[in-house]
């Protein structure tokens, strides 16, 4: 056993764990379209300002408990370009999707992300580099959505292709977001909250510029927007950042495509939308995505 064996196994403990900080932001996505759903009628734009906002807020809370760690704010111009248009420029795009084009072919082209990260992730130095088995992981989950889609209408025309465009550029963007901030892994976390704030702003302004304000109706309303804001679009970017930056990023790749099923899964249970046969098929690939995913890494 040479001398560099502990730090070997250090460092791959820490991968692990990072990794699984990924999985709970995954988690945390799955709860979006609950929360989304019962905040009521509140315009996208406006939406993302007030839960971008929280979420920056909460991230800012532990400049309180610790002000040293505000320095991480402190970051060159490309660090803030990559974060603010990661986080804005994804969503924005999305947005903009919605609006030219019905929201499930919208949303089927942008899970492209997942498996986009598996691929980008080939270039990045010390990942071992992309095997099979992350590849067939990959193509495993994508079925696995194209199936939980199956049923809900789907059929693409010529007159939405820019939506189509858009829900395809947010794909790339959001996986260049997530493999390039592993190219900063030396950036704190701490400068997530920065770029949470500047988004909610940016947000802010698109709202004021293409939205009427709609304020929530119900108590209800309003705490699903302070969850959305502490969760969904809060923690879970935290989490993110953790684990593209220290994790195993072609994992969280693979396992990202559970978010829409768990979402689905949700729903259902809540009472927001009926069980279908296939979500059981759609479980299966899914699941077994992952697993190859995650064989491919062990071996590495």
């Amino acid at each position: 056993m040479t001398a560099s064996t502990p730090a070997v196994t250090r460092d791959a403990s820490a991968s692990r764990r990072a990794t699984g900080l990924g999985f709970g932001a995954i988690l945390l996505w799955s709860l979006l379209a609950l929360f989304t759903a019962a905040s009521g009628g509140v315009p996208p734009f406006q939406m993302a300002a007030m839960t971008f906002l929280i979420g920056g807020a909460l991230g800012c809370a532990a400049f309180l408990i610790d002000p040293s760690r505000a320095a991480a704010l402190r970051q060159p111009a490309k660090v803030w370009a990559l974060g603010v248009g990661g986080l804005f420029g994804y969503h924005a795009l999305y947005f903009t999707a919605l609006h030219l084009a019905p929201p499930a072919e919208a949303s089927l082209i942008n899970y492209l992300w997942p498996l986009l990260i598996v691929l980008f992730s080939a270039w990045l130095p010390g990942s071992g580099g992309l095997r099979p088995g992350h590849l067939v992981g990959g193509l495993l989950g994508l079925s696995g959505v194209v199936i939980l889609f199956a049923g809900r209408d789907i059929g693409f025309t010529a007159s939405a292709l820019p939506g189509y465009l858009a829900a395809l550029a947010a794909a790339f963007v959001w996986a260049g977001y997530s493999v390039l901030s592993a190219r900063v892994a030396a950036v704190p976390t701490d400068a997530v909250a920065g770029f949470c704030l500047a988004t909610g702003v940016l947000s802010l302004a698109c709202h004021a510029a293409f939205e009427a304000t709609v304020w929530p109706a119900t108590a209800t309303a309003w705490a699903a927007i302070v969850l959305l804001g502490v969760g969904p679009v809060g923690a879970a970017f935290y989490l993110w950042d953790v684990g593209c930056k220290h994790g195993d990023v072609r994992i969280l790749g693979v396992a990202a495509y559970a978010a829409p099923l768990l979402s689905t899964l949700v729903l259902v249970a809540t009472g927001y939308a009926d069980a279908r046969p296939v979500l059981a098929l759609s479980c299966l690939l899914i699941v077994a995505g992952a697993l190859c995913a995650v064989r491919a890494s062990r071996r590495g």
